[in-house]
């Protein structure tokens, strides 16, 4: 058997539509590691949203969160450990201009970090609805460089939004829109995205490229399914992502399609 690097999305992936692991998810996973497979989760949520998953899968693999910008291996020190920054005076520089571009929320994140500004409450899961006096984003907080930054906007104001900040920044930060219903903006280290990581893996357990499968559903994903030997679509994923990948899984991400799909191809019991 030729040990595979298996590389997992998390939302609208290996979570469901009510972002959980399912019984047969958790069984599949499990049984992939013991039969010698070294799987991952790739994803842009913060370490701070995905740790739980971890634990539920049983991994002690390293774990790659904000599309690449961070990898490291929960519990434990990593030596390969990793993280990508840009210049905190970004944010900064766009917490002035908030009313400007009617920005509801700014967050700033890293490994350890986690700062926000809100305006209003917003509806984006990922972050709390009240934040605590020391999670309050200002000039005197920020005092370390973020590896993201994530926006909530008023979609008519999206797109100028983004313009301004690829003019004025865009030699060290990509900027890219949630797919999704959320109009939110993710910012994040020029040129770094999900097949950093999955590459860093690679080199890490001594897997060739080839012997990468991995799966996504959004444009976020792009790079890791053109990376990997066997990039996998998910049955729900992106019409774009579709015609990029090697394959397409047969059911959903809220039918086990990746849990099915690798089943199969592992040849799990």
């Amino acid at each position: 058997m030729t040990q595979k690097l298996i590389a997992l999305d998390l939302d609208g992936t290996t979570l469901n539509n009510e972002a959980q692991l399912s019984k047969k998810t958790v069984a599949t996973i499990k049984a992939a590691i013991k039969a010698g497979h070294v799987v991952s989760i790739v994803t842009g949520r913060p370490n701070r949203l995905s740790q739980n998953f971890y634990d539920q899968l049983g991994l002690s693999s390293p774990m790659i969160n904000f599309n690449g910008s961070l990898g490291h291996m929960p519990h434990q020190h990593w030596q390969y450990e990793y993280q990508y920054t840009f210049d905190r005076g970004i944010v900064l520089d766009l917490l002035q201009h908030q009313q400007e571009f009617n920005i509801q929320m700014i967050a700033a994140e890293g490994k350890h970090l986690f700062l926000a500004h809100q305006t209003e409450s917003t509806q984006v899961g990922f972050f709390p609805a009240v934040l605590t006096h020391e999670q309050q984003l200002s000039p005197a907080t920020l005092t370390q460089n973020p590896t993201s930054m994530t926006i909530a906007v008023d979609r008519p104001l999206q797109k100028r939004l983004q313009s301004y900040i690829e003019e004025r920044f865009g030699s060290s930060v990509d900027v890219a829109p949630w797919g999704g219903p959320n109009s939110v903006l993710e910012i994040g280290a020029k040129g770094v995205q999900k097949a950093v990581g999955v590459e860093r893996l690679a080199h890490y357990y001594h897997i060739d490229r080839q012997n990468v499968i991995a799966f996504g559903d959004e444009h976020n994903d792009k790079e890791m399914i053109e990376f990997a030997g066997r990039g996998v679509a998910m049955n729900n994923a992106t019409d774009q992502l579709k015609a990029l990948a090697d394959d397409v899984t047969e059911h959903n991400n809220d039918q086990d399609g990746m849990a099915e799909y690798l089943s199969k191809a592992l040849k799990l019991a």
